[in-house]
């Protein structure tokens, strides 16, 4: 099945923008949302460049304004006529050590990549069952696996939550039109992490999100990407002690 309209969260930049880029190739419609509108005016402009014909619809959008986000997603809907596949995708990485002051950084990024996760899950759904067909596609990290030390705790327990959610809504709609994949990415370069300079197994972004974007269109259940070699790490650090995984994060 085609999956034509497209909305995508987190896509000003990293990942969101790399898969807009990839499906406006594919010649989907796409509705782009991010807080920051001039770098999704910028996006839209280049997909039309590098796509004649292809139709981009952008949103300003915090996910934390979780009422902005059912607003969005119903205007989305209304503009597009149905919404085929929502990308959950807008996300935080920063982070510190429990304990150690930065209560403030913690919440920030587990409300963002949790609370504010779930409130696009409800607005897709809510779409999703009215329309009785979608596609949702919910972004983890392989940090999900288990439990990560110093700046990963919140993080990694914040993507294993909505990797869980995901989990649950795929329970809740089985045998019916609407189906639900979570991905796990591993080392792909982001904004996120473009500070960090020797990740080992890092790969580009265009190279990441190809592997993303043919999860999302087989429209697996759960897929670690790229497969090689996160499929095989993901065994091992769910299964190796948590003194190993702790060594190796």
């Amino acid at each position: 099945m085609t999956r034509k309209n497209i909305l995508i969260t987190g896509a000003s930049s990293g990942l969101g923008a790399e898969m807009a880029r990839q499906f406006a190739a594919k010649g989907r419609t796409l509705v782009l949302a991010a807080r920051r509108t001039d770098r999704l005016a910028e996006l839209r402009q280049e997909l039309r460049t590098a796509n004649p014909g292809c139709t981009v619809l952008v949103k300003a959008l915090d996910v934390t304004d979780h009422d902005a986000v059912f607003r969005v997603f119903a205007e989305a809907r209304a503009e597009v006529g149905t919404l085929d596949r929502v990308v959950v995708n807008a996300g935080l990485g920063k982070g510190q050590p429990l304990g150690t002051g930065y209560f403030h950084a913690n919440r920030q990024t587990a409300e963002t990549n949790f609370v504010a996760a779930l409130a696009q899950c409800e607005a897709a759904l809510t779409a999703f069952r009215e329309q009785d067909a979608g596609h949702l596609v919910v972004v983890s990290s392989m940090s999900a696996m288990r439990g990560m030390p110093r700046n990963l705790s919140t993080y990694a327990a914040s993507k294993a939550g909505v990797a869980a959610l995901a989990e649950g809504i795929r329970a809740d709609t089985l045998r019916t039109p609407i189906k639900v994949t979570t991905l796990f990415p591993g080392y792909i370069r982001s904004e996120m992490n473009e500070r960090v300079r020797k990740t080992p197994l890092l790969v580009d972004t265009a190279t990441g999100v190809r592997a993303m974007v043919r999860a999302i269109e087989r429209e697996v259940a759960t897929a670690c990407v790229p497969g090689w070699p996160w499929t095989v790490l993901g065994f091992a650090m769910r299964n190796l002690p948590l003194r190993v995984v702790a060594r190796l994060s």
